[in-house]
């Protein structure tokens, strides 16, 4: 089974040594995402602005992939306060609808570029 190397404009570029996604059959491994505008590779401000710009890169990269946001079948959330936990749910209700993936959230010291949350994914394509 071959690898495909999945990449957009629509989402921030790397800012290390790995791809946005990862084809492997009818797998993607998408990368995680900060709050990064793909336009100035600049962090967003405010916590909510970044959670809702995460799922924004990681719909942009999923569309890349041939899938959408309804084909994630896992998400890892990474946040420097779980205190930010309920407004993470809240948001995410506004880009998935039910059955929703399975999830794991994760408290963490720090995050790249200063983030509060980052958010990594795993689809499934038919």
């Amino acid at each position: 089974m071959a690898r495909q190397i999945v990449h957009t404009d629509a989402a921030p570029k790397a800012i290390g040594t790995y791809s946005q996604a990862v084809r492997c059959g009818a797998t993607v491994y998408l990368a995680g995402q900060i709050g990064l505008d793909p336009q100035t590779m600049e962090m967003v401000a405010g916590v909510g602005p970044q959670i809702h710009r995460v799922f924004q890169n990681l719909q942009a990269v999923a569309r890349a992939a041939g899938g959408d946001l309804k084909d994630v079948v896992k998400l890892t959330v990474y946040l420097t306060d779980l205190g930010n936990f309920a407004l993470v749910n809240e948001t995410m209700a506004t880009y998935f609808s039910a059955p929703y993936p399975a999830r794991a959230a994760v408290g963490v010291a720090s995050l790249p570029r200063g983030a509060q949350v980052e958010i990594d994914a795993i689809m499934h394509l038919e």
